[in-house]
C-alpha cells in the first residue's frame, strides 16, 4: 500500500500537456502539486500512527495546506495548553474537553466530605467522652462525700423502705425456691425407685409360685403409689415455675427499675451539690454564665430522677398485687396437692391439678423434668 501511495505522488508530480510532452510547471500549479504531495505523505502518516501506536510524547502533528511551513512537523511535546485529537480528513485539529481535571476535582469533593464526616464523627465522640467522663467524676465525688457522711443526699423514706422490703421478700421467695427444687429432685427420685421397686415385685410374682399374691399385692401398691407421684410431681413442678417466673423475672424487672432510679438519684444529688457550690461564689459574668449552665443541667436530672421514682412506685404497686394474686394460687394449689396425695386420695389429687390446669407429661415418660437438669 505504501508503494502505490509513493508511485501515485510521484505521478503527480509529473505534469503532461495536451500533446503527451512534459512542459514548464507554471508557479500556482507547482504550489498546488507540492499540497497534494504533502497530503499523501499526511495520510501515511497517520496510517502508521495508528498501526504502531508510538507514545503521545513521539507523536508529531503534521500542518499541510497552502502556505505552509518548509518542515511542516511540530513535535507534540512542544504543545501547550489542551489535549487535540488530530483529524486527518480535514486536516485541523480537534480540542478535547477536560475529562481529567473534571475527575480529578470530583475525586478531590469526595475525599474532602469523607474527611469532613470522618472528622464529625470523631469529634461527636469526643464529646460524649468528655460529657462522660465529667458526669462519672461527680458521681464519684458525691458518692465518697456520702460515704464519709460529708455530702447530703435525697432520701423519700416511703419509697426507701418499700424497695428494702422487696429485697427482703426476694431473698425469701429465693430460699423458697431453692427449697422447692430440692423437694422435686429428692420426690423425683423417690417415684423412680417405686417404679423400679414395682417392676422388680412384679417380676418375682411371676418366678416364685409360692409367693406370688404377696409380690403381686406390694408391686400393685408400689404401681399406684408411682402413678400418685407422678401427679403431685406435676403440681410441685407447676409451683416451683411459677415461684421462678416471679422471683427471677417480675421482681427482678422491678430491682432493674429501682437500679436506674438510685443511679438517678446520685447524678441528681451530684449536680445539686455542684449548683450549690457554684451559687457560693463570685457572681461575675464568667461564673454567671457556669450558674446557668449548672442550673438547666440540675433541671434535667431533677426531671430524670423524678421520672424513674413515679415509675418504680407504680412498679412496686402491681408488683405487690401480683405477689399477692399468684402466690394465693400456688400455695393452695401446692396445699391440695401434699394434702391429697398423703392420704391415698387419688380422685382428689387428680382434680386439684384440674382445678389449676396443671398438664401431665405423657404416661410412661421417664424423663426427668427440667429442674432434675439444672
Amino acid at each position: 500500500m505504501t508503494d502505490s501511495i509513493m508511485s501515485k505522488a510521484a505521478t503527480m508530480e509529473i505534469p503532461i500537456n495536451s500533446n503527451g510532452d512534459t512542459g514548464t510547471l507554471t508557479e500556482d500549479d507547482s504550489l498546488e502539486q507540492a499540497a497534494k504531495l504533502q497530503w499523501s505523505l499526511d495520510e501515511k502518516d497517520l496510517q502508521q500512527v495508528m498501526v504502531s501506536g508510538p507514545n503521545l510524547n513521539e507523536t508529531s502533528i503534521v500542518s499541510g495546506g497552502y502556505g505552509g511551513t518548509a518542515e511542516g512537523i511540530i513535535p507534540t511535546s512542544s504543545i501547550k495548553g489542551p489535549a487535540v485529537h488530530y483529524n486527518a480528513e480535514f486536516n485541523k485539529r480537534i480540542p478535547v474537553t477536560g475529562l481529567g481535571s473534571n475527575m480529578h476535582h470530583s475525586s478531590s469533593s469526595s475525599s474532602m466530605t469523607a474527611e469532613e464526616t470522618t472528622r464529625g464523627v470523631a469529634v461527636e465522640k469526643l464529646e460524649t467522652v468528655k460529657k462522660w467522663g465529667l458526669n462519672t467524676y461527680k458521681c464519684t465525688k458525691q458518692m465518697i462525700s456520702e460515704r464519709f457522711g460529708r455530702g447530703s443526699r435525697t432520701v423519700d423514706l416511703e419509697l426507701e423502705a418499700q424497695i428494702e422490703v422487696l429485697r427482703d421478700t426476694k431473698r425469701k421467695y429465693e430460699n423458697v425456691l431453692r427449697l422447692a427444687r430440692a423437694l422435686t429432685n429428692h420426690f423425683y427420685n423417690m417415684v423412680q425407685t417405686q417404679h423400679a421397686l414395682g417392676d422388680t415385685f412384679a417380676d418375682l410374682s411371676q418366678k416364685s409360685p409360692e409367693l406370688r399374691d404377696e409380690f403381686g399385692y406390694n408391686a400393685e401398691t408400689q404401681k399406684l403409689l408411682c402413678k400418685n407421684g407422678e401427679t403431685l410431681l406435676g403440681a410441685i413442678n407447676f409451683f416451683v415455675s411459677s415461684i421462678n417466673t416471679l422471683v427471677n423475672k417480675t421482681m427482678e424487672d422491678t430491682l432493674m427499675t429501682i437500679k436506674m432510679y438510685e443511679n438517678a438519684r446520685l447524678e441528681y444529688d451530684a449536680y445539686r451539690s455542684d449548683l450549690e457550690e457554684l451559687s457560693m461564689g463570685p457572681r461575675d459574668a464568667v461564673a454567671m454564665a457556669r450558674i446557668e449552665a449548672a442550673q438547666q443541667q440540675y433541671q434535667v436530672q431533677k426531671d430524670k430522677y423524678e421520672r424513674l421514682r413515679s415509675d418504680v412506685a407504680i412498679k412496686l404497686k402491681f408488683l405487690e398485687e401480683n405477689k399477692v394474686k399468684v402466690m394465693h394460687k400456688q400455695l393452695l394449689l401446692f396445699h391440695n396437692a401434699i394434702s391429697a396425695y398423703f392420704a391415698g386420695n387419688q380422685q382428689q389429687l387428680e382434680q386439684t391439678l384440674k382445678q389449676f390446669n396443671v398438664k401431665l407429661k405423657p404416661p410412661g415418660a421417664d424423663k426427668p423434668s427440667w429442674l432434675e437438669e439444672q
